[in-house]
């Protein structure tokens, strides 16, 4: 009976051995499995920070020029259109063809190129600024070409031929970098400028204007129409077979390809309704599209949520049924359902598919002031600028995803931060 007894331990505590050996190679693959998720985020990251730093650092050379009224042809009463209208660029020309000296049309016209056909701007937008500066000398940083942007911050001191520049436009530049007169500033151009064929001029600013005006059309409507219909389902639509063709279709149409809504919007709201290409209008339109049934579902969840006894609590002190669903389930649900849409949002913000189905893939230099200007949005211009061999390009790609990713992390923040506030514990 004793041998018995202790063939029968033995055997239990062999089994729990095995069971615990189990759930300790359970336990690594779960942990190994987290570490190297993590290992290729942070690879990912490390990758972008590595190629993006640099975009938000711009290369330009210091000089002292004189603003030549004579040669210009203006004075400090001129008039804007005729400031506008001056030949600032011939004035650059002229300044570092006195200053350099360069021989023959060549060499003045590598010299030429080292500057960015964005100077001459420079100089006309401190004189809009400033008539008084007009026949003085005057201290500017002037922004370079980009091939010059790149070999000051990646290729200086390198002999791989990586460069496109000369050996007499590098002999220029070392002499400028000896003065001290070419060094690399924080590029605010990145955040102003909107986009540009120059690498050195090309900036992010109409395209985070674009997507913000479409994140507000698409706000504005996703969020009443998708909490409206999450509530009638959840507390009005009778229990029958159209009632449930709905809701699959709902759930159906949160697992459907987003180009899918690019083409149901190109169809219906471009060449159905007529509404204009590339606008923050019809990319709202789209995008509403899209992000209801994640609205619908997250809002449902919310609603269901609510405990019975608050409805039966409300129904017992004699409120109607819309008393009991505006006055107390809603207010209750809320704070899921802004969380489930900021998660839609930012979903959308991401979206670029669906977008360039219907045109805002174009080139847009201007700035959007309404939603009904011709735009673009930052998923579009990074796919724009990946898609440009400049160098400069490359690295504004990358910078562009630090930004949009910035935005992403706020918004996903922004709805823990709500759900962890503003929700209750039942």
């Amino acid at each position: 009976m004793t041998n018995s007894n202790l063939s029968t331990r033995e055997k239990v505590e062999k089994s729990m051995k095995r069971r615990r050996a189990g759930e300790m190679r359970f336990r690594a693959y779960g942990m190994a499995s987290v570490l190297f998720g993590l290992l290729c985020l942070v690879l990912l990251f490390s990758d972008i920070i590595y190629k993006g730093a640099s975009a938000f650092r711009q290369t330009v050379l210091n000089t002292d020029i004189v603003i030549d009224a004579s040669y210009l042809g203006i004075d400090e009463k001129s008039s804007e259109k005729e400031i506008m209208n001056a030949n600032f660029e011939g004035l650059i020309k002229q300044h570092f063809k006195e200053t350099i000296k360069p021989e023959g049309r060549r060499e003045r016209s590598q010299l030429y190129g080292l500057l960015s056909v964005g100077a001459g701007w420079q100089l006309q937008t401190l004189v809009l600024d400033n008539p008084s500066l007009i026949g003085k000398k005057i201290n500017v940083d002037l922004i370079v070409d980009d091939d010059v942007d790149q070999w000051f911050k990646h290729d200086r001191g390198q002999q791989d031929g990586s460069t496109r520049l000369s050996d007499l436009q590098i002999s220029w530049l070392e002499s400028w970098v000896a003065e001290d007169r070419l060094f690399t500033r924080f590029n605010k151009q990145f955040f102003v400028n909107g986009d540009s064929r120059e690498p050195e001029l090309a900036g992010i600013r109409g395209a985070i204007t674009g997507t913000l005006l479409t994140l507000v059309v698409t706000f504005l409507l996703s969020f009443p129409i998708g909490v409206a219909a999450a509530i009638y389902l959840e507390e009005f639509a009778p229990r029958n077979r159209l009632t449930e063709i709905v809701e699959i279709n709902i759930n159906n149409l949160a697992a459907v390809p987003s180009i899918t809504f690019g083409l149901l919007g190109l169809a219906i709201f471009i060449n159905m309704v007529g509404v204009a290409r590339s606008t923050p209008i019809v990319g709202g339109l789209v995008l509403t599209l899209m992000t209801l049934p994640t609205i619908i579902i997250s809002g449902r969840a919310a609603i269901k949520a609510v405990p019975p006894s608050i409805r039966e609590a409300a129904f017992g002190l004699g409120a109607s049924k819309m008393q009991v669903v505006f006055h107390h389930v809603l207010p209750l649900a809320l704070p899921g359902m802004l969380t489930g849409t900021i998660i839609g949002m930012a979903q959308a913000l991401g979206e670029t598919a669906p977008l360039l189905m219907i045109g805002m893939v174009a080139f847009v230099v201007d700035v959007p002031a309404f939603i009904n200007d011709p735009s673009t949005v930052l998923p579009v211009q990074i796919f724009l600028w990946s898609d440009s061999p400049e160098r400069g390009f490359m690295e504004r790609t990358s910078g562009a995803i630090m930004v949009l990713i910035a935005f992403l992390i706020t918004m996903n923040t922004t709805a823990v931060m709500l759900r962890r506030r503003l929700e209750r514990r039942w």
